[in-house]
């Protein structure tokens, strides 16, 4: 147990130290009232737009009351991690439909461990200095509401596309949490500085920010891309483009981005070439040459079969060209139903273009 009378206020500074020392570009402390998140995730779910993710609903209260998830919980310690590679032009890449547009979260090693080894260690640094304490470290693992959590704790807040702002950095950041009894002192919210802008809710490709803060995953590309496990429904597959796995538009668009950082961590340098690499290239990968390249990267998760299915209907929407009817063709007769519809809906779309 701690020391009746412990300076906390000088212990949270300490923490906010070792944390950048870490490797993390800002740190803050929260308290655990999230009743007014509460109501608006049960009206979200309500409506159906977390789609196919089913445990969002099954985790119930939990996410939005730190205590019933891990007991004791006073305080919840945020952090925040830079991991854009490089701050070049992403909307060339957009265009160019012969392109492969990878999240740029996804291009390097996966977050969850990075992330997770710090928070860890910052934890540690803080049982060496208080003794045992009661906590647990967190980063996009567990029903955590780790965007409200960190507004709370003054480190942005919500844009009206959902993700977090900051003043000084943008949207090109990881969170992390640790869940502790320390009664710390709190860190007071930034307030929201969005203004009167609607460009991400503009720019999003399929209209799935239905509204200022409101976001239909079913629409969403990183949604349909990701965390969906079966057909990608057809009217919405054009307009997709050449987004493979996520998509950054909301966040490309966003002013507060001009002021993005980039990432000095090498675990997020680009690897495999996934910033420039072409969608048959990708589309010819064989699935020992996915586990391999994929190896330590959070794209690997959602498998070859997924994989596959996201190139076809980026090819499908690619202009017409003779190497890319053969790549499709070539998987005209894979395995799996799911490959092979959206093959074939791929390349139905270059047999009406007429140049097939």
């Amino acid at each position: 147990m701690l020391k009746e009378g412990y300076d906390y206020a000088s212990l949270a500074l300490s923490i906010k130290a070792w944390g950048r020392e870490l490797g993390f570009q800002d740190v803050g402390i929260a308290d655990t009232d999230l009743s007014g998140a509460e109501a608006r995730l049960a009206a979200w779910i309500e409506r159906g737009w977390h789609g196919e993710m089913d445990y969002m609903a099954r985790h119930g209260t939990r996410r939005s009351r730190p205590a019933e998830l891990v007991p004791d919980t006073l305080r919840v310690i945020a952090c925040r991690m830079n991991y854009a590679a490089h701050a070049g032009e992403e909307w060339g890449k957009l265009s160019d439909g012969r392109h492969a547009y990878i999240s740029k979260y996804a291009r390097g090693r996966d977050y969850h461990k990075v992330m997770r080894s710090r928070l860890q260690q910052l934890a540690d640094r803080i049982a060496a200095e208080v003794g045992e304490f009661g906590h647990r470290v967190f980063t996009d693992s567990a029903p955590v509401m780790e965007v409200e959590l960190a507004a709370k704790a003054g480190l942005g807040w919500r844009g009206k596309h959902t993700l977090l702002l900051s003043r000084e950095a943008g949207s090109y950041f990881f969170l992390g949490e640790i869940y502790t009894d320390l009664p710390l002192p709190v860190d007071a919210p930034t307030g929201n500085h969005c203004g009167t802008c609607t460009k991400c809710i503009e720019v999003c490709p399929t209209q799935a920010i239905r509204g200022p803060y409101s976001l239909d995953a079913r629409r969403c590309i990183s949604y349909l891309t990701i965390e969906l496990k079966g057909a990608i429904p057809e009217e919405l597959r054009p307009l997709i483009g050449n987004r493979v796995y996520g998509c950054d538009d909301c966040q490309m668009a966003c002013p507060w981005n001009s002021f993005a950082q980039v990432t000095v961590e090498p675990d997020f340098a680009v690897r495999n070439g996934l910033d420039t690499a072409s969608l048959v290239d990708l589309f010819g990968w064989s699935e020992a040459k996915f586990d391999t390249r994929m190896a330590g990267s959070a794209i690997r998760r959602i498998g070859y079969e997924r994989w596959l299915r996201n190139l076809a209907v980026g090819l499908g929407n690619a202009a017409t060209q003779p190497h890319i009817v053969s790549a499709l063709r070539a998987r005209a007769d894979h395995p799996s139903a799911l490959v092979r519809e959206h093959v074939a809906w791929a390349l139905e779309r270059h047999v009406r273009s007429g140049n097939s």
